[in-house]
């Protein structure tokens, strides 16, 4: 019998692009070795985790080891007699809440001798505006709703089947011994430790990167270990939009793990705080609720995360009867937690969810999902190492209201010299391009009105965008971004373009 699972979390983002895209079948190959999810909301937003989209660089890693890859399809839902034909699931970030039976099918699947790796995001990431993020969907609780999971919802989201039989629980704490904090670090660089090398899985590996993502605590040190830790932190190292002080102590195992392992019966478990790591820049899908170009980032080639996926893949695909990592590794230490991380105790620090859907879209059906997106007819498959090119930059211009701009042609403030940035407005949509002759880093974008952050960007409240360096494009060096205009935006729009914390070009335009 096949035992794998590894579910995955992330990370939303803007990206500069290089078309790439895995081949996929219409149906799930059970010959496959590796199974990834892609029925709980994983390409919601910006995100495209799914084998041809943005963990496609993933999956042919993964091939490369001699594990065959293939996902399920929108549709599905976990059970024991799926899962068991595998040797690894992947759970890509879900926005969706797993049902009851889908998480006991999980823990049979591990008991029985199954792997588990969990990938999440930062607390209130939630793509899709149900209210739930990856960390909430994987603990088994909504923040400051244990015990009312549907609270705040419609009629309409609690009668659908997305929600029967979902209720709250403290699932990975009971299980798997870790908890996925609330907490939110914003681009952490972090030098490994070899003192917590566990069976090898830091081999190769100095350095990994953080881009928005949360810490797990260890709550069983016995079953659970970390063998990732940030390393000293202050609240410059908060991200933005954090609902709370998203730094929950000065770094170091008292913040919680970024990456750790876990050993639940005779399967394995593993746990990485921060989607960013694993995706790469090659979306295919379209946004399921507006039908925009999607931008993610290749976090894969950054640092050391594609040899850590290696050897965490590996570790995953053997199994082991070992029940305990005593006497195995040596153990970590339990994770000093605030009250408000008791599931019963938490709160809603801010009114969920962050922002308001469109009218038409409902995340639970995927009648309403726009044309392209995944969910609307989209069949998922088998992977292959064959890569098509996908043309993710092409830039669709709605109807003649289209307002486009560069600047050649405006009245800017602070221009950089060789910098060429151009605007493409469809209210409230925006796409901003940024050109240059010189390759420069750390650029992102601001969007003001009457003094006031109005740019939406990775599906976070209004405030600046991600940061990228520039790619080489042709003969000049590229990044871009898409983004949406905040209704309590004026007429007058101001788009700030910054490296670091200077600013490259400033450009005024009109909405309206």
């Amino acid at each position: 019998m096949k035992r794998l699972l590894i579910l995955g979390l992330s990370s939303l983002l803007l990206a500069s692009c290089a078309p790439q895209v895995s081949k996929l079948a219409s149906e799930p190959n059970a010959e496959a070795d590796v199974l990834f999810d892609a029925s709980h909301g994983e390409t919601a937003g910006e995100a495209d985790w799914v084998i041809d989209g943005g963990f496609s660089s993933f999956a042919d890693m993964i091939q490369k080891i001699d594990l065959k890859v293939t996902s399920t399809k929108y549709e599905d839902e976990i059970t024991y007699d799926k899962l068991k034909n595998y040797k690894v699931f992947v759970m890509p970030e879900p926005n969706i809440p797993m049902k009851s039976s889908e998480q006991e099918a999980l823990v049979k699947y591990v008991k029985a001798g199954g792997s588990v790796m969990m990938i999440s995001d930062h607390y209130n990431a939630d793509r899709n505006l149900n209210r739930f993020d990856a960390s909430e969907v994987f603990n088994g609780y909504r923040r400051g709703a244990f015990d009312d999971i549907t609270k705040g919802m419609k009629q309409d989201e609690k009668a659908s089947s997305r929600m029967q039989g979902v209720t709250s629980s403290d699932f990975l704490n009971d299980n798997f011994g870790v908890r996925f904090r609330y907490n939110a670090l914003n681009n952490v660089k972090i030098q490994t430790n070899q003192s917590d090398n566990a069976f090898g899985l830091l081999d190769g590996v100095k350095q990994v990167n953080m881009h928005a993502g949360a810490t797990i605590a260890i709550t069983n040190p016995d079953i659970a270990k970390g063998i990732i830790y940030p390393g000293k932190l202050s609240q410059k190292d908060k991200w933005p939009h954090a609902v709370d002080q998203g730094v929950y102590s000065q770094g170091g195992t008292d913040e919680g793990a970024f990456v750790a392992i876990s050993k639940v019966g005779k399967g394995k478990a593993v746990f990485i705080g921060d989607s960013s790591m694993i995706e790469d820049d090659t979306p295919k899908y379209k946004r399921e609720d507006n039908g925009q170009t999607k931008n993610t980032y290749d976090g894969f080639n950054e640092a050391n995360h594609k040899q850590l996926l290696n050897n965490l893949m590996k570790w995953l695909s053997k199994q082991e009867d070992y029940t305990s990592f005593k006497g195995k590794v040596s153990l970590s230490e339990k994770t000093s937690l605030l009250s408000m991380e008791s599931p019963q105790n938490s709160t809603e620090p801010k009114h969920e969810p962050w922002g308001t859907p469109s009218s038409h879209y409902k995340w639970y059906d995927q009648a309403t999902f726009a044309s392209g997106s995944f969910g609307k007819g989209s069949k998922i498959p088998n992977a292959t190492s064959t890569k098509q090119s996908n043309n993710i930059n092409s830039n669709t211009k709605g109807n003649s209201n289209n307002q486009s701009s560069s600047n050649h042609n405006s009245n800017n403030s602070g221009t950089h010299q060789d910098l060429d940035v151009q605007i493409n407005l469809n209210h409230p949509y925006i796409k901003i391009d940024v050109l240059s002759q010189k390759a420069l880093d750390d650029i992102h974008v601001e969007i003001f009105s009457n003094g006031q952050q109005v740019g939406l960007f990775d599906g976070n409240p209004p405030g600046p965008s991600r940061s990228y360096d520039m790619r080489k494009n042709g003969d000049t060096y590229k990044v871009y971004f898409n983004g949406k205009i905040a209704r309590e935006a004026d007429q007058t729009i101001t788009v700030v373009v910054k490296s670091g914390d200077n600013i490259l070009e400033e450009k005024e335009m009109q909405v309206n």
